[in-house]
């Protein structure tokens, strides 16, 4: 089983876990968690390098690295791995993001509990993303969101009691609705007569779920995975969340696990129910639409910055969801980039505010000011995040939100001319002006924290970013202008996805 590379994404933090529970002291426990997220991110950039290698090659194989070895036989049950463009861009997001994080925990209170059960989630994170068996994705993807409700109850702040059960209740009830949505294509995955499977490869190949059926299923596994990524009216979790969870884990939370929805809509709801995505496509682009303008609305009226940060994030991962239901290459490409770029920026902006709160112990943007006088590096580094959410050319933002647009755009023209109505186009000009908005929040936030007077006087006493601080700031910094500087690797990498067997099955 180890022959294969991608098992290690999971073998790595299964090892890690071992490591923690024979650490003595809080040295130890830094050792292990940067050795562990080093190891990560050194492992993910291994496969990028040996995967853009094979495509070179001229393999176009839907899959790369794949491999099965039988977990439940009765039940058909392997455990399946494979990657291809949009999972190793994820693999990637999500081994930076987890290396940032640990650097960002290195003052938390229990460490060694801590870095327990956020491995955990790790371990879920990658374990997913490396499947393509749907039995142990859906395994993976429990076991990501089970850490969740411990790391904000026991290392939150504020309601902690609250966010975690209104997270652990909305994120459940949405698993709840996934799995009756993957037990059904499971029941329909193959035509009569053929063995049933779990392996989404084999079940695009067979192509047999009823049409019918797909209209049934569609629904469920879209909404079961749109939960988790903040889909308009199932959001409300989201906010709570965030503003009580600990640094690293609103980093992990925001960066890479909502990144399992979107993700996840791609992968089963919308590659293996393409007949269902065209004919109910309609419904959830509603849904989404109204998340993105609505998500930066509401960013508009907060003043605590976390909240601020995870509206922002609602509208982001809304603007995932709405290109991913474009149903065209481009759209979906700028999909993956916009998970990329928000992912990242969105990293960073909660390891930032976690910075500033723990000097100044208030998150209240109208508690603050001039921090740029006190904190110059950590303000410079809030413009950066600011100036990508918003969309500056150079950054990760802009790269993917004009990617969407564009795609987007060109599906709603496409079908106003072929006289289907003008929804899509419609929703993509209400979309656009959310760029509008974006800036509006983000401004006003940079003018009233970072300029004007010192709010107050012992603020001036405060110090700035520590080593592992700007270590931590910095790696994501670096990532956020490679999408920008380098659109063109990023977007080649996504593409190397959408091969002749993917158009085949999308109709595209």
């Amino acid at each position: 089983m180890f022959s294969n590379i991608l098992i290690y994404f999971v073998v790595i933090p299964v090892i890690m876990l071992a490591g923690l529970g024979l650490c003595r002291n809080i040295k130890q426990i830094r050792a292990v968690a940067v050795a562990g997220s080093t190891a990560l991110l050194a492992l993910s950039v291994y496969v990028l390098v040996e995967y853009l290698a094979i495509r070179a090659t001229g393999n176009n194989d839907p899959m790369l690295f794949t491999g099965s070895w039988s977990w439940f036989a009765p039940l058909h049950i392997n455990l399946a791995v494979g990657v291809d463009g949009i999972s190793i861009a994820m693999l990637i997001l999500s081994s930076f993001i987890v290396f940032a994080g640990s650097f960002a925990s290195w003052t938390i209170q229990q460490p060694k509990e801590f870095f327990l059960w956020l491995i955990l989630l790790s371990t879920g994170v990658f374990g997913f993303f490396i499947s393509v068996d749907l039995f142990t994705m859906f395994m993976f993807y429990e076991v990501a969101l089970i850490p969740m409700y411990l790391l904000i109850g026991v290392w939150g702040s504020g309601r902690k009691n609250y966010s975690a059960m209104k997270l652990t209740l909305m994120l459940m009830g949405g698993s709840a609705f996934l799995m009756l949505g993957l037990i059904g294509i499971y029941y329909h995955s193959a035509p009569e007569g053929s063995q049933l499977t779990w392996n989404i490869l084999e079940i695009a190949a067979y192509d047999a779920i009823p049409h019918g059926w797909q209209q049934f299923l569609f629904p469920m596994t879209f909404v079961g995975f749109g939960v988790l990524g903040a889909m308009f009216p199932f959001h409300t979790w989201s906010p709570d969340g965030h503003a009580s969870a600990p640094t690293a884990v609103s980093m992990l939370h925001a960066g890479v696990l909502m990144k399992l929805g979107g993700y996840g809509c791609f992968r089963v709801a919308i590659y293996l129910m393409p007949f269902a995505a065209k004919e109910l496509s309609f419904i959830f682009l509603i849904l989404t639409g109204i998340s993105v303008v609505y998500g930066a609305f509401c960013a508009c009226v907060k003043t605590d910055l976390k909240y601020i940060n995870a509206y922002s994030s609602v509208s982001h991962c809304g603007l995932v969801l709405f290109a991913i239901l474009m149903l065209n290459s481009t759209a979906m490409t700028g999909a993956i980039m916009q998970m990329l770029s928000h992912g990242l920026m969105t990293a960073l902006f909660f390891a930032l505010i976690g910075m500033i709160y723990g000097r100044t112990h208030t998150r209240e943007i109208t508690q603050m000011g001039g921090m740029m006088q006190i904190m110059p590096y950590l303000s410079v580094c809030y413009v950066i995040a600011g100036m990508a959410s918003l969309g500056l050319p150079g950054l990760s933002g802009f790269v993917a939100e004009m990617t969407i647009f564009v795609g987007s755009f060109k599906a709603g023209m496409a079908e106003y001319l072929a006289g289907a109505g003008s929804l899509k186009l419609v929703f993509t000009i209400i979309a656009c002006c959310s760029i509008v908005i974006t800036a509006v929040y983000i401004l006003r936030v940079v003018g009233k924290l970072l300029f004007g007077p010192v709010y107050d006087d012992h603020h001036r006493t405060l110090t700035d970013a520590t080593w592992w601080e700007r270590l931590s700031t910095v790696t994501l910094i670096l990532c956020v202008a490679a999408i920008g500087c380098f659109p063109n690797f990023f977007n080649n990498l996504i593409n190397t996805t959408f091969t002749p067997e993917i158009f085949r099955v999308l109709g595209m």
